[in-house]
């Protein structure tokens, strides 16, 4: 077995492009050496700035010998269709053999496909591989026709040892590459990866990624440490700057301690976005007027003068952000609001300023559910958005909201309304915190409603694997916010009122879809809380036929208390009376469901005392009346570990009346009565959940 290395060496490939690149290049070479016949023990993808590298470990020096048989047409068919098969197969026909079945006698060709030199197959497989390769964007250069990320300068492509020979657009495969572009610059001979990686090494090339990441962030925690300062972690970072250097070498750098006036947000997200730089805080969580960049180089002087020329740019940069600053202060929030008329928010759904208006009207609705003060809330809904026409925000679009809090906090604002305005993004994705305090809530869950349900309006909703608008994530963000808060929120009067500040679309089909949309998040996000889809479903589906939604409704959606219905009734099936009681309201149901159908009519109504003659009925009809009132007062008491516990007390008289009666009885009254009591037994569980959803 023997070992394919193969480098794509050129100019710098970005940072962002870097992992996939190497994913990409694995994955197809790989696929294509399957598809030619050959198998393969391991293989490793490698990525630097200047080159994608690939190792694949135990590939045979040839293909398998292969044969393969072939029917052809009938003796007698028509010569056309004889010809036809003799080209296709590439032999005469004295060299196929007759073969007869019971259909008659056909010509077989029995083809004898020997293997090839994997070599062979590697030299035809690579550049197919290079000239398709999906790189998000790509250039031309000079008078090629290839297509790269940046200009291909070499193609190392060596198995067992042996250069494979080929070109691509005039490039041809050797066995060298190049070491460091300033520290070591030479070509380098390369037979196998462990020479590969090793000699990469002397020459200040870190060929894996992980070690380059290590690198930078034990180097930057020392010199932290060495300066009495702490590194502000930033894994982001760290994997974008160690996509930029080969040998990475952290140096400290400082700006003047008078740009520290200007939010350290600010300065943090500064000198990462335009300098690629860590920032760095003292022993007292303060931050500091240092910070780390890294370079690619082994200066002489020790970095002196790549340290000054990043000081001067990041003062610039800083200065900048300094005047966006003073400048942003100088208007207030408030006044900044008309200037919103001239953003859209979406062609159908309006500008900002209309869109705050929304926001402001639901957020105040909401903070008289939960609590909040109308008053906080309202306004910070109203300026939530204003800091997206600051300079600041032009400049660095991911400081919107942040922002806002630091000039609400200029113009004396409650805390309740900066933190409002900072908070009311939270959270973006699921390991993001949830908003906490209730004016906070109420505008953050106010601004994903309003996306949610306006959205939703125009039937602009999430298909498959694509959802431009970041729908999930807001429903995912209601949800962990209405959950984690503890807050009581009827969301289909919510969604229904807000519903009506929209034009021109089917109020109640779209917020039936819009609930079941939340339902299916809702299972999710239990169930990677431990509990069962089909137990939410159980709960969840209970009144929410499209017949339902209608305003003025009396079925709500309060999510707390699904959840906690739902535990309850996760507990109760983990008892053997959950359990037996389960498997019994099923077969009422299952029997009803027959029968239903063979008679055309649903067994609705109460059934006639008269005609109870067995006590098992008569237990089974007392049971379930007292068993539903009780479980309907518990709910309405919230009670419902409570209601659970009355709904158990049905399985005895439940499994007697399957053990006695004969439901479906010669006389059809007696059959009709005891058809109605099976279907309330379906009706009385619904107290508490749709047994029907629930699997087992």
């Amino acid at each position: 077995m023997a070992e394919l290395l193969l480098e794509l060496f050129s100019e710098e490939i970005p940072a962002r492009m870097q992992v996939r690149a190497s994913e990409d290049l694995k994955k197809l070479v790989t696929d294509a050496l399957v598809d030619a016949g050959l198998t393969y023990e391991g293989a490793s993808a490698h990525v630097t700035p200047r080159r994608l590298a690939l190792c694949v470990d135990g590939l045979a020096a040839r293909t398998v010998d292969q044969k393969e048989e072939r029917k052809g047409p009938r003796i007698d068919a028509p010569e056309q269709a004889i010809q036809g098969f003799l080209k296709s197969t590439g032999l005469t026909l004295q060299q196929c053999d007759v073969v007869e079945d019971k259909k008659g006698s056909f010509y077989v060709a029995r083809i004898d496909k020997p293997g090839r030199d994997t070599t062979d197959v590697i030299a035809a497989i690579v550049p197919d591989v290079v000239r398709k390769f999906p790189w998000p964007k790509s250039m031309r250069w000079g008078s090629g026709t290839l297509r790269w990320v940046r200009p291909l300068q070499t193609i190392l492509c060596v198995f067992d040892g042996e250069v494979v020979e080929f070109d691509v657009d005039g490039i041809k495969a050797g066995n060298t590459t190049k070491g460091h572009r300033f520290l070591n610059p030479d070509e380098i001979t390369i037979t196998a990866f462990e020479h590969y990686e090793t000699k990469l090494k002397s020459a200040h090339v870190m060929l894996s990624t992980d070690e380059r990441v290590e690198t930078i962030r034990a180097e930057a925690r020392n010199l932290a440490f060495a300066k009495g300062l702490e590194l502000i972690e930033d894994e982001a970072l760290l994997a974008e700057t160690a996509g930029l250097v080969e040998w990475p070498v952290v140096l400290m750098g400082e700006f003047d301690k008078a740009f520290l006036n200007v939010p350290p947000e600010v300065i943090i997200t500064s000198i990462k976005s335009h300098q690629k730089c860590f920032a760095l805080r003292d022993k007292s969580q303060n931050l500091s007027n240092h910070y780390l960049l890294v370079s690619n180089l082994i200066a002489r002087d020790g970095g002196k003068k790549i340290t000054e020329g990043n000081n001067k740019v990041i003062a610039a940069r800083l200065s900048d952000a300094r005047f966006f600053w003073e400048q942003d202060k100088k208007i207030k929030l408030e006044d900044r609001l008309t200037s919103l008329e001239k953003i859209t928010f979406h062609a159908k759904l309006g500008t900002q300023r209309e869109r705050v208006e929304r926001i402001e009207a639901l957020a105040g609705e909401i903070a008289q559910i939960i609590g909040a003060d109308v008053t906080e809330t309202k306004l910070a809904a109203k300026l939530a958005k204003a800091d997206l026409v600051t300079e600041m925000v032009g400049e660095f679009p991911e400081l919107q909201g942040l922002m806002g809090s630091y000039y609400a906090s200029e113009e004396n604002l409650s805390e309740d309304v900066q933190a409002a305005i900072r908070d009311h993004y939270k959270p973006q994705g699921p390991s993001d915190e949830v908003p906490s305090g209730k004016v906070v809530q109420a505008v953050a869950l106010a601004d994903k409603i309003d996306t949610l349900v306006g959205f939703w309006a125009i039937d602009e909703k999430p298909t498959g694997s694509k959802d431009p608008y970041a729908l999930r994530r807001a429903a995912l963000g209601v949800i962990r916010t209405v959950l984690e808060g503890e807050l009581r929120l009827e969301l289909v009067h919510l969604f229904l009122n807000h519903a009506d500040k929209f034009q021109d679309h089917d109020l109640i089909v779209s917020t039936f879809d819009l609930i079941n949309f939340f339902g299916d998040r809702l299972k999710g996000q239990l169930r990677d809380n431990g509990l069962r889809h089909d137990l939410v479903d159980a709960v969840f589906q209970l009144g929410m036929r499209r017949e339902d939604m209608k305003p003025g409704m009396e079925n709500t959606r309060d999510l707390l208390m699904i959840v906690r219905r739902v535990e309850a009734l996760s507990a109760f099936l983990d008892t053997d009376d959950g359990k037996n009681l389960l498997a019994g309201v099923k077969r009422a149901s299952n029997i009803l469901k027959i029968e239903e159908k063979k008679d055309g009519k649903s067994f609705t109504g109460t059934p006639d005392t008269k005609l109870l003659v067995q006590g098992e009925e008569k237990d089974l009809h007392r049971a379930v009346s007292q068993a539903e009132a009780n479980a309907r007062k518990a709910v309405e008491a919230e009670d419902f570990a409570g209601a659970m516990g009355h709904i158990a007390r049905l399985r005895e008289p439940v499994d007697k009346f399957f053990n006695e009666v004969t439901v479906n009885d010669n006389d059809p009254s007696f059959r009709e009565n005891r058809l109605k009591l099976l279907n309330r037994i379906r009706e009385a569980t619904l107290a508490v959940a749709d047994f029907s959803k629930i699997e087992g």
